[in-house]
């Protein structure tokens, strides 16, 4: 029904491409009054743009003139002028949705036309590349047109540092791959100053390769990790110094009497458990002791925030959690019983070090796990810019997940010239053996032609099985397994010279043409290494910038020599191999996906040149062994055909093609997954990173801060008010010693009459206290300093939490899968107890922010302090990150021992 209808109203794409033909008549037309400029007219041009933009108009207005002066400027500079049908493509990117290009058909120049149009809002355009060869190649390579016409160009490739990455991208057009772009994202998230952040807000990107990226990638998000904490001995000695505490158990009851005018008495214990808000507080005598225990000057110092918290975890672990009621230990771990319905909530780990400190306190290994600091997935950092558009040779098949998960519709732009490549019926053979040694005739037939051929295998390992084969015949080959990308690039781009033989992994090489006959430019290239000229020297060598140096413009003279000699030779051997059939491609299994099988059959055949593909396979193959079915097996084995004769039938195929689509379908399924659960953290994300904003953005923090203070107060005083309606019945004694630990001074509450009192009428008495030593802290200190002290806590305070609730999260994604045996959707579990956690944090944050701010005893020593410091790799989860604490050598060693740190954890 739908190819009838397909015949009638023309497909989705052809529909969609009539749309915009009028605009590429437009650009057509004007290529005559663009050919009579002069460079400096046509230069001017980005100027003329830059302000009719200023004035109003928008770039859909200046469109078609913009792209013909691209299309100048490319035929000027590069020798290429844009097809009509990549006109079609660069109107399609713009628009911010996906071009299917078929390979070959110069998806690399099309990028230049919206990239350059986009590039002219001075707001940054980022072109996406699968690795740092092609981001570097393109960016030399297309950077010349941008250069011509005065826009400026960067590429982001690994090891750079900050000065040069901030740089590239304040570029008009930024070059590099997803895990540096996603990375440098992270990372800006983590800074603790405004000026080391180094990507702008993210406006328009074009993805090459779209469908690897943005499809094969997703399954795996990016993740920066680190060490959670400095040592596994800190919650051991917290544990062993709570050990030494005496405490007491708060009354609700105590000194109803007389509870406002008393006088206050010293608590004689070590600290005190209040068990209606559970928490567990020291009191001044249990602080002296901590101080002496630790070696410290004052525990409150913001300075000395970890060890604090530490005390205050284990206090809890001992007084707070029970155990067999608030959690199990079996088979030496802590699991967590659920309060409500008392399961086992396997997976799941309290955060903020609260579960390191009940596995010291039950004499358990403890766990210093390796902590995610940062984490976010390709669908969510790239559904952040603006607009995002894509371009590959393979995208119609997973048209659906593109559609539902990036808004982006897959418009299939026709070929510049008629694809004639042959593609001949899979051959099926029973088992591997077979099946290799059939692809090695197959081999030595095409070389004694002298056609080049050009075989994909899916891992290395069958790459390597097939080249000992070859070896034992004696047939002269190349193989390739996307390991080094230069050496990839140059192999692949001379696949399709007469009689060469090229085994590759299915990925390998992708973005590099293969042209009949040899690449004249590599050829050049490859003989100017020979004479030792540096990789820098001849990256530069057909560069569009003016050279200076000697030895380059000896190079570039001895460049244009030798690929006019190559360009010669190559285009005579080309038409000896369109002779012989063009390049021929040998699959030697179905991937699991029909667009990677798609892509390898697309590199023969581009721009209207010969060429045919076959791909064999095995019963024995991962595809069909896994998802073939027994049935087929059955079938086949009742035919009693010997092992080396192929097997060719109607129901094989259509059962090869309904295993991929089963195996495309669970792969769309995990990535939704993946998605579905970092949605809940994407949330949480967007509100931590404004907060963090805020400070960097050097907000003033007054209200911010004071807006804390009213938000504990209200919360405290429910918690204490809420077992009865009279106020004479409220647990004020449990309410001032809650809120003396933060940022009330004890005895500060007087209340004359109780009776005439109501709740709002105390939230608003002790938040006017509250402001009250707000505004004298402010006074001793200074407004000035007192602002960024603000910031330095709030920093740190956000930081330290949000790292741990990250982690707490990670940890319950990993267990809440076993939901699903209980009847609970595992995607609802996390989010609502997500939202919980994240209601915790949120609160914790605040208590802590205020604690400490309303403790500052030596405003000078504060500064702004990484909780932990990322480093990058290079893959895509990171190395652990050690969280930096300053211990002098002769200071005492935090694990308790009571020798000097460089005598103990430092020696």
């Amino acid at each position: 029904m739908k190819s009838f209808l397909n015949k009638i109203f023309g497909s989705y794409s052809e529909r969609e491409l009539k749309r915009i033909e009028p605009l590429v008549d437009k650009i057509e037309a004007l290529d005559e009054d663009m050919q009579r400029l002069s460079d400096e007219e046509l230069q001017n041009k980005t100027l003329e743009f830059k302000e009719r933009l200023n004035k109003g108009e928008s770039l859909d207005d200046i469109l078609p003139e913009a792209y013909a002066v691209v299309r100048e400027a490319s035929t000027r500079v590069l020798g290429m002028k844009h097809f009509r049908v990549q006109l079609m493509g660069g109107i399609i990117l713009h628009q911010g949705r996906i071009a299917e290009m078929k390979t070959g058909e110069g998806k690399t120049l099309v990028a230049t036309l919206p990239a350059y149009l986009n590039g002219l809002t001075g707001k940054g355009v980022h072109i996406v590349t699968v690795n740092d060869y092609l981001a570097k190649r393109d960016r030399q390579w297309m950077g010349k047109v941008y250069e011509f016409l005065g826009l400026t160009v960067g590429c982001i490739v690994h090891g750079m540092n900050n000065t040069e990455r901030k740089a590239a991208y304040n570029c008009d057009i930024t070059y590099g791959t997803n895990n540096e772009f996603g990375f440098d994202y992270l990372r800006d998230n983590m800074v603790i100053y405004k000026e080391e952040m180094v990507q702008r807000k993210l406006y328009y990107s074009i993805v090459d390769e779209v469908d690897s990226i943005l499809i094969d990638e997703a399954r795996t998000p990016l993740i920066i990790s680190g060490q959670g904490e400095q040592s596994t001995k800190l919650y051991e000695a917290a544990d062993a110094f709570v050990m030494t505490l005496t405490g007491r158990i708060v009354d609700p009851k105590e000194e109803k009497r007389d509870p406002f005018d008393r006088e206050i008495k010293e608590e004689t214990v070590d600290f005190i458990i209040d068990e209606k808000a559970r928490t567990c507080t020291l009191t001044e005598k249990g602080t002296l002791k901590a101080e002496s225990y630790f070696g410290l000057e004052n525990l409150a110092d913001p300075n000395n925030m970890e060890i604090a918290h530490h005390i205050n975890q284990a206090l809890k672990a001992r007084n707070i959690m029970k155990r067999d009621i608030d959690y199990v230990v079996k088979d030496g771990e802590v699991i967590i019983v659920d309060e409500f319905t008392g399961r086992l909530m396997y997976g799941r780990r309290y955060s903020e070090g609260l579960h390191q400190a009940i596995e010291a306190k039950e004499k358990l290994n403890v766990k210093s796990e390796s902590k995610t600091l940062a984490t976010i997935t390709f669908q969510n950092y790239f559904r952040m810019y603006e607009k995002l558009a894509g371009m590959t040779g393979t995208a119609k098949t997973e048209e659906a997940e593109f559609r539902e998960i990036y808004g982006m519709d897959v418009v299939e732009i026709p070929t510049n010239e008629p694809v004639i490549r042959q593609d001949f019926p899979d051959v099926v053979y029973k088992n591997e053996e077979a099946k290799f040694n059939a692809i090695v005739e197959e081999i030595k037939e095409k070389h004694s032609s002298g056609q080049p051929v050009l075989v994909g295998t899916i891992s290395i390992e069958k790459s390597e099985i097939l080249s000992k084969m070859l070896k034992k015949e004696g047939i002269p080959h190349e193989v390739l397994n996307a390991k080094q990308h230069e050496r990839e690039a140059e192999i692949v781009a001379q696949a399709g010279r007469f009689g060469a033989i090229t085994i590759a992994t299915n990925m390998a090489g992708r973005g590099t043409d293969i042209v009949l006959g040899g690449n004249p430019e590599y050829l050049a290239k490859l003989e100017l290494k020979k004479r030792g000229y540096s990789d820098e020297i001849i990256s530069r060598v057909d560069s569009f910038a003016e050279i200076s140096d000697e030895e380059t413009i000896k190079a570039r003279e001895e460049y244009r020599q030798l690929y006019e000699k190559h360009k010669e030779n190559t285009e005579k051997e080309a038409k000896e191999v369109i002779k012989v059939g063009g390049l021929h491609i040998i699959g030697t299994e179905r991937h699991e996906s029909r667009r990677i099988d798609n892509q390898l059959r697309g590199r023969s055949g581009r721009q209207g040149d010969p060429g045919s593909s076959r791909f064999y396979i095995s019963l024995e193959d991962d595809l069909m062994r896994l998802f073939g079915g027994e049935r087929m097996k059955d079938m086949v084995d009742s035919l009693n055909m010997p092992d080396d004769e192929p097997l060719e039938h109607k129901l094989l195929t259509r059962s090869i093609e309904n295993a991929q689509r089963k195996v495309e379908s669970n792969n769309f399924a995990i990535r939704k997954h993946v998605l579905q659960y970092d949605d809940v953290m994407n949330k949480q994300r967007e509100v931590i990173y404004a907060e963090r904003r805020k400070v960097l953005e050097g907000e003033d923090l007054r209200e911010h801060i004071l807006g804390m203070v009213r938000n504990i107060t209200e919360e405290a005083v429910e918690i204490y008010t809420r077992q009865s309606k009279y106020p004479e019945e409220w647990d004020m004694n449990g309410l001032e010693n809650f809120l003396a630990n933060i940022f009330i001074p004890k005895g500060s509450l007087k209340i004359d009459d109780i009776e005439s009192l109501d709740k709002e009428k105390l939230v608003e008495m002790l938040y006017t206290i509250g402001e009250s030593r707000y505004r004298e802290k402010e006074a001793e200190i200074g407004k000035e300093m007192f602002r960024e002290i603000e910031r330095v806590i709030l920093l740190q305070v956000v930081d330290s939490k949000w790292m741990d609730h990250i982690d707490a999260m990670d940890q319950l994604r990993q267990g809440i899968g076993l939901r699903a045996y209980g009847q609970e959707d595992p995607v609802r579990a996390y989010q609502n107890e997500g939202f919980e956690m994240f209601e915790e944090m949120n609160h914790s944050i605040q208590e802590d922010t205020v604690k400490y701010l309303y403790h500052v005893e030596s405003p000078e020593k504060m500064e702004r302090k990484r909780v932990a410091e990322p480093l990058n790799t290079g893959g895509k989860s990171q190395q652990p990150i050690v969280k930096k604490k300053k211990i002098g050598r002769n200071d005492p060693c935090p694990c308790g021992s009571g020798k000097k740190y460089k005598k103990c954890c430092g020696a």
